[in-house]
């Protein structure tokens, strides 16, 4: 069954220079119990398009439009404000970027994580807080009663990443949305965040839709991938056939630029050439023809749609043999 649904997702944001189209027509979709890791360079969209599912773009300066928006049979464009904020946290919860500017510094920890027990359960204060200390040693932080009366600065990166997921999973959401949930953290902490949200998938089989520009990540928990580029999708499939039959020249340029073990005879990393195109100034063709190694005539004429290179698997280049 299909949790969310995505259509034709537009956005785009009032400057001073213009209109910058942040995001443009895409199409996502996410089942019960899947993990949907959509991938990209900075400013591809990403975390616009996770803004956009829970309606938390500035509506002065963002446009958002949508064909579709459903999220458990319920269309999300049609949600009032009050509607859309009883229905975060509590069915979608979100893992932010940065955990440091995500959390109150001037309100503890304990405080924090039992509002939303009080907000969206209705428990008594005590109990919240009983609920906040469970939280904390679910996610694996020690001496979880005596955390609750620190404050966000007297945690380190990885526990308030931690503590950043517990409020996340107060409620026990069917969707997940985590934002680079590993930026900024060593590798070690790396690995142990992602265990545990793969540890908490299992034991609540909620959704995950995790944003990241890390295929290290991607790789190891995603079943499937949407690459996003210039505010479009780009390649979508299956984890293993992204991986192994990639299509599209930008997927294999990321892949090229990560470091590999396994593949150190190979010689330097092969870093991206150029730089992301200006939204504000999309050109008519493949926004990824400037910076690709593999550019044609025909690649300037306009963007090509995504077509189908295999099994649950699709890119937008003009060098896919589409298959049946």
């Amino acid at each position: 069954m299909q949790l969310l649904e995505l259509e034709g997702l537009h956005v785009a944001f009032s400057t001073d220079r213009g209109e910058a189209k942040a995001v443009n027509g895409i199409d996502l979709s996410l089942k019960e119990s899947e993990t949907l890791a959509v991938v990209g360079e900075s400013g591809s969209g990403k975390s616009v398009t996770a803004l956009a599912i829970l309606g938390l773009l500035p509506k002065r300066t963002a446009m958002v439009r949508a064909d579709a928006l459903r999220f458990d049979g319920r269309d999300l464009m049609a949600l009032s404000e009050e509607q859309l904020r009883a229905m975060r946290g509590k069915d979608i919860g979100m893992v932010f970027q940065d955990p440091m500017t995500s959390l109150n510094p001037v309100l503890t920890i304990g405080r924090q994580l039992s509002e939303i027990g009080e907000v969206h359960l209705g428990m008594t204060r005590a109990t919240a807080q009983d609920h906040a200390a469970d939280l904390l040693d679910q996610v694996g932080i020690p001496q979880a009663k005596a955390r609750l009366r620190d404050y966000p600065h007297q945690f380190s990166g990885g526990m308030r990443q931690r503590v950043g997921i517990a409020m996340a999973i107060a409620c026990k959401p069917k969707l997940l949305i985590a934002d680079e949930p590993t930026t900024a953290l060593d590798v070690t902490v790396q690995a142990q965040v992602l265990e545990l949200l793969a540890e908490l998938q299992a034991e609540m089989r909620m959704a995950i839709m995790l944003v990241t520009h890390d295929l290290g990540v991607v790789a190891r928990i995603a079943d499937r991938v949407l690459v996003m580029y210039a505010g479009s999708v780009v390649e979508t499939g299956s984890a293993e056939a992204v991986f192994s039959r990639t299509g599209m020249p930008y997927t294999r340029a990321l892949l090229r630029s990560v470091p590999r073990l396994d593949q150190a005879d190979e010689g330097p990393l092969r870093p991206i050439r150029g730089s992301p195109p200006d939204v504000m100034r999309l050109a008519k063709g493949c926004s990824f023809a400037p910076r690709c190694d593999l550019v044609e005539a025909r690649c300037h004429l306009g963007q090509p749609p995504l077509a189908r290179c295999g099994p649950d698997h699709q890119a937008a280049c003009v060098l896919v043999e589409p298959t049946a």
